[in-house]
């Protein structure tokens, strides 16, 4: 071939590549639109008179409302002997609090769960997305039918909210009184909670609302932070049943409030580790309480406190929706129209008649048959014309026990028997419920061309990436990558994604050391004791946390030994912070040695008394005293101080690693022993491990060992050898440090490091790179491999291979992204039926944007792309000096 038919067959199949690169991206935005399509709603506001034509509608109970949301009350936190809610129990015990389980389905994040609270419906799985995105507006309910617009029409009064500004998203408008906190700032625990009591004294003093809305944060932030056994987590418990107490004596006390109903309720719970998103039991069951003095003649009174149940049901459980047309009866106002929930029949005894109670229900049932004729049409009602007038289709069944219910309905209403109204409390009670879980679990409304269009665009990518690649992937990529596709499609496998990674490395790292013994390397012994070391430490790494659904309590290194042992775990991580110190003193060797040494040790000693005093508030107990008086910290608590120190290792880390590219793009050496990405990969490092929590950091010493061993082995590896090698690490260091592939394991902790107030850019990118702290590692780990790879292809004159070694790389992790998404696309496609489609097969498609949009383009293309070009920059300059 000539060299001008060479050179334009690299330009073209290099503009495959970019092409690919592209698709991919366009590809996931068009499968999603037709994959999380908003569902069509009923328009305008309900009223009474086309709810029902059967009599007055029934009394109000209750004039005012205090509707308290605790974020992340799980029902354990309030029920059990270990609460600090001991005002509260006492009202269980007393009758003048009605105690429930609530099930929150999932996703359990708060937008979605607010909506379900707000309007009885079951929200879009993207709201989890914009639920991220504390500038979104797209999600407002300010044209939907709820409670809070029924109650606003009353015009008896103003309603007000302190809080989550989620709320003043999601209701535009809605309020007369407000104010607003971040939800995301998760370092806040006692300001962002400070800022809503404060406002409750003189809130109950007023006369002129009917709706009050607090929305407490604190909770969930030391969940994210600690856990739900953090050491602040019973102190907060005691705050919150103090402002029950205090809400609760008012409404007891004060005239104007006498007929105020006060529900405090989570707005979803909590998993062992803090977060939430899944649908583990903790994560679904938050509590539901109602409190009133009028309550006490419903003579339920409870025992309270509770012994410890592993599912976290107490009480009776009901669905979360359920609080919305339960809430309608007892405030006066028709149920919303897209309400799926059903009224919770513990108060119905309010009302003394057994026409006004079956009334009640019958309004219920029919605003739920509103909702589906609105998805059915008159094809409901076809099997009553039919020769043996039997329904048959799930919807057919619905209309028919929906008429025998109104039949059994008018027949109470006409006074027929006082005893059929006890008949038909149990059938509208199994009815409401069928007709719940029946709409509830109906398969979205997918645009499936659209999600057709966006699965062939990721099969074009596919394609354009395997034709630009200048070699076919190998026989082991070739398998991971078709065994990976085939993963997708069972939700098992999905939620235990982490054991496919784990074998599949020391599977490849064990055939690698039998393939150098058998070809008889020079030197055998080293040979295996290196790809021993690196096998044994992919052991230790696999075992550090805990992760997926089946294994995620199960003992661990962290649960085990460094949280039981502080002081094993802090020599771990201060040996990493020497290990990154000398690194980084070898690293800039060309400035002058008190220059360098000063700015290591300086940077260093600043990122761990960050990280040291960020344990401090976020979780003490792991904390020495000797660490704490080795280094004299004077640390006095609070975000601010926090955020300063934060800065000034996140400045240090950026003038650094200025200074690294810049060398390199000068084609200069900033250090006298090593390529100068040594040094970018170092700093890079240790930002990486400022971002991670501290039980993970030793983990970063095995991925130096792991990665100093493979560069030593460059030679015999062959290009896509190297691109495995580092697709596997990158995948298996993103499970070793927590992650899954449920949302509840995104890890907020580290998400607002040196920022002070809410800003949805560096939230986001720090969120990334805490939670891929290790692929990013491992991507620019990666670089390193492929450009000591090309140095040996240039000493070899390997006739321009030399050229294609960062290609390749890209046009094979092209190729496992490309096939990964369209396998995810076909996976949620073939199973959107599937009864875990929104627990399981969603929450993937998410991680894929990340993996694809976030390590794949912006780390491995983009950053990875940088570091190449710039390291093969510095590499000619030392050729030619």
């Amino acid at each position: 071939m000539s060299p001008r038919r060479s050179r334009d067959g690299g330009i073209l199949s290099t503009l495959l590549l970019v092409a690919a690169n592209l698709l991919v991206p366009i590809a996931i935005f068009v499968f999603g639109k037709g994959f999380f399509p908003y569902k069509p709603l009923l328009p305008g506001l309900a009223t009474y008179g086309e709810s029902s034509v059967y009599g007055e509608p029934p009394k109000a109970q209750f004039d005012k409302l205090v509707f308290m949301v605790v974020d992340a009350l799980r029902s354990d936190f309030v029920y059990t002997a270990t609460s600090g809610f001991k005002f509260t129990q006492s009202l269980i015990r007393d009758g003048g609090a009605l105690p429930f389980t609530a099930h929150a389905t999932s996703p359990t994040v708060t937008m979605p769960r607010l909506k379900a609270i707000t309007t009885g419906s079951i929200p879009s799985f993207l709201d989890v997305v914009l639920n991220l995105d504390e500038g979104d507006e797209s999600s407002s309910l300010a044209s939907q039918d709820t409670w809070l617009a029924q109650m606003k029409r009353k015009k008896k009064g103003k309603l007000v909210m302190y809080g989550d500004d989620t709320w003043l998203k999601l209701f535009p408008g809605m309020f007369d009184r407000f104010e607003g906190t971040t939800s995301f700032f998760v370092s806040d625990f006692t300001e962002v909670d400070n800022n809503v009591t404060r406002h409750v004294p003189e809130e109950l003093e007023r006369k002129d609302w009917n709706t009050l809305v607090l929305h407490y944060l604190g909770l969930d932030h030391i969940g994210h932070k600690g856990g739900p056994r953090s050491p602040h987590m019973l102190n907060k418990q005691h705050e919150m049943d103090g402002i029950v107490k205090q809400i609760y004596q008012a409404i007891e006390s004060k005239d104007h409030l006498k007929s105020t109903l006060f529900v405090i309720c989570g707005d979803h719970g909590m998993n062992d580790a803090g977060n939430h998103g899944a649908s583990s039991a903790g994560e679904t069951s938050p509590a539901l309480l109602f409190l009133s003095p009028k309550l006490k003649k419903l003579n339920k009174r409870h025992r309270a406190p509770l012994p410890e149940n592993p599912d976290f049901q107490y009480y009776d459980t009901v669905e979360q929706s359920d609080l919305a047309p339960t809430l309608a009866a007892l405030m006066g106002v028709p149920i919303s129209k897209n309400n799926l929930g059903a009224t919770i029949p513990d108060f119905l005894p309010f009302w003394s008649s057994s026409e006004v109670k079956a009334e009640i229900l019958m309004r219920n049932a029919d605003q739920i048959m509103q909702v589906a004729h609105a998805a059915f049409g008159q094809k409901m009602y076809e099997w009553s014309f039919k020769e043996d007038g039997k329904p048959e289709t799930d919807d057919e069944k619905l209309a028919a026990g929906y008429m025998e219910f109104e039949q059994l309905y008018q027949q109470v209403y006409r006074g027929a028997s006082p005893d059929l109204y006890q008949e038909m409390i149990p059938k509208a009670g199994n009815w409401l419920h069928e007709a719940q879980s029946f709409l509830s679990g109906m398969a979205s409304n997918y645009d499936t061309p659209q999600m057709l269009l966006g699965f062939g665009i990721a099969l074009s990518a596919l394609v354009l990436a395997l034709i630009s690649s200048p070699t076919l992937p190998s026989i082991p990529f070739s398998l991971v990558t078709l065994v990976y596709g085939a993963m997708m499609f069972a939700s098992s496998y999905v939620e235990e994604e982490q054991h496919f990674w784990y074998w599949g490395t020391t599977a490849w790292f064990g055939y690698l050391l039998v393939r150098g013994l058998n070809r008889k390397t020079a030197h055998p012994i080293a040979h295996a004791v290196s790809f021993g070391v690196i096998l044994l430490a992919a052991r230790i790494i696999k075992s550090w946390n805990q992760t997926g659904q089946k294994f995620a309590g199960e003992p661990d290194i962290v649960t085990l030994y460094l949280q039981t042992s502080p002081v094993l775990l802090w020599c771990l991580v201060g040996a990493t912070y020497f290990w990154i110190q000398q690194h980084l003193t070898f690293g800039l060797s060309s400035l002058p040695i008190w220059l360098s040494f000063a700015t290591s040790i300086g940077l260093v000693l600043a990122a761990f008394t960050f990280k040291v005093a960020f344990v401090v508030e976020d979780a003490p107990e792991l904390l020495t005293e000797f660490v704490k008086k080795l280094l004299e910290i004077n640390f006095s608590g609070g975000g601010r101080e926090l955020v300063e120190r934060a800065r000034a290792v996140f400045i240090g880390l950026g003038i650094l690693m200025a200074a690294s590219l810049g060398f390199m793009g000068a084609k200069k050496q900033i250090s006298q022993g090593q390529p100068g990405v040594f040094t970018a990969l170092t700093v890079l490092t240790l930002f990486l491990v400022t971002q991670s929590r501290v039980t993970d950091i030793p983990l970063f010493l095995l991925y130096n060992l792991q990665f100093r061993l493979l560069l030593s082995y460059v030679p015999e590896l062959e290009l896509g050898e190297i691109t495995l090698s580092s697709l596997l690490l990158q995948y298996a260091s993103f499970f070793a440090q927590g992650g899954s592939n449920a949302i509840s394991s995104i890890d907020l902790s580290s998400a607002y490091n040196g920022i002070a107030t809410y800003n949805a850019t560096f939230v986001g990118i720090l969120t990334f790179l805490s939670n891929w702290a290790g692929p990013v590692y491992w991507a620019v780990a990666t670089v390193i491999l492929l450009l000591s790879k090309r140095q040996h292809l240039l000493s070899r004159r390997r006739g321009g291979e030399e050229g294609n070694v960062y290609k390749l790389h890209v046009s094979l992790m092209t190729v496992f992204i490309a096939a990964a998404t369209a396998a995810v696309m076909g996976a949620c496609g073939v199973l959107r039926d599937h009864l875990f489609i929104w627990t399981v097969f969603s929450p993937k498609y998410l991680y894929v944007v990340a993996w694809a949009g976030g390590v794949h383009l912006g780390v491995n293309v983009g950053m990875g792309g940088l570091f190449y070009w710039l390291g093969v920059r510095e590499g000619s300059g030392r050729e030619k000096a």
